[in-house]
């Protein structure tokens, strides 16, 4: 376990001395943050006079909107929930950023062959390089979280509505799939830093990751489809089982002795 601590802290000794990361770790969570909670206080005139008169999707006000909300308060809960999938771009847009440097930009800085040579196993180094991408982006994806639940609680006045803002398939989103999805992302990235020889080419590689989340939030605004718990639950089993099949690839990708002759 010390091993591992001792990767960890070296790892962000390193990245975070890079912007970009220290940008992506700080101000992305709350930019992200920004856009539904500015939603929200905007529309929150609209909400307390009750006129306003729109036609909303018939599968969205039966499994977002309870009957106690008016229908200007189901509009603000469909306006906000378009946008919340903005949060589940933070647990991977973060390890991403930190995990593609990991391994190739080590072999850059020609640290990669004194590391590979200490007696310490694959599975503790993966873990160690795995865990300093994923806990940034956990907790960055929290606060993130936590700063749009306590803006809530002070711009809406009626409770029901809050509640509706604060669904459960929210936070099974928010603290089961975001985790998840963070390791996901990571063990990718992990699997393509050992593989490529250039650390903007296993940036731009991992990013690939991203490209289902964005999916999800413009089918969603598009109207294709409307996240309830049970989707949401069904993806937290998926992604459960695709990370356990990616840890195991870039577990079996990373061989220390090819990784050294092949870019020698």
């Amino acid at each position: 376990m010390n091993k591992i601590k001792t990767i960890i802290l070296k790892e962000w000794a390193e990245v975070f001395r890079n912007r970009l990361v220290v940008f992506t770790v700080a101000f992305l969570p709350l930019l992200l943050t920004v856009i539904p909670l500015g939603i929200l206080y905007t529309t929150r005139g609209t909400a307390s006079a009750g006129g306003l008169d729109t036609q909303l999707p018939s599968q969205m006000t039966q499994s977002m909107c309870p009957g106690s909300l008016s229908g200007s308060e189901c509009f603000q809960v469909f306006m906000v929930s378009e946008f919340m999938m903005l949060f589940m771009i933070v647990p991977v847009a973060i390890p991403v950023t930190i995990a593609a440097y990991s391994i190739v930009g080590e072999k850059t800085t020609r640290s990669l062959e004194p590391l590979l040579a200490t007696p310490i196993t694959t599975f503790e180094l993966l873990s160690g390089k795995c865990l300093a991408a994923v806990i940034p982006a956990i907790l960055a994806t929290y606060t993130a979280f936590g700063i749009f639940a306590a803006g809530s609680w002070l711009i809406v006045a009626n409770k029901s509505l809050l509640a509706a803002l604060l669904d459960p398939r929210w936070l099974i989103a928010i603290f089961i799939v975001g985790p998840l999805m963070a390791l996901l992302a990571v063990a990718f990235a992990l699997m393509v830093s050992s593989r490529v020889n250039d650390p903007r080419v296993a940036e731009q590689i991992s990013m690939v990751i991203i490209v289902p989340v964005l999916a999800g939030f413009f089918g969603q605004v598009a109207g294709l489809f409307v996240l309830n718990r049970q989707i949401i639950s069904t993806v937290a089993a998926v992604m459960l089982v695709l990370d356990v099949v990616m840890v195991y690839l870039a577990t079996r990708v990373f061989q220390r002795e090819q990784i050294l002759t092949r870019w020698k």
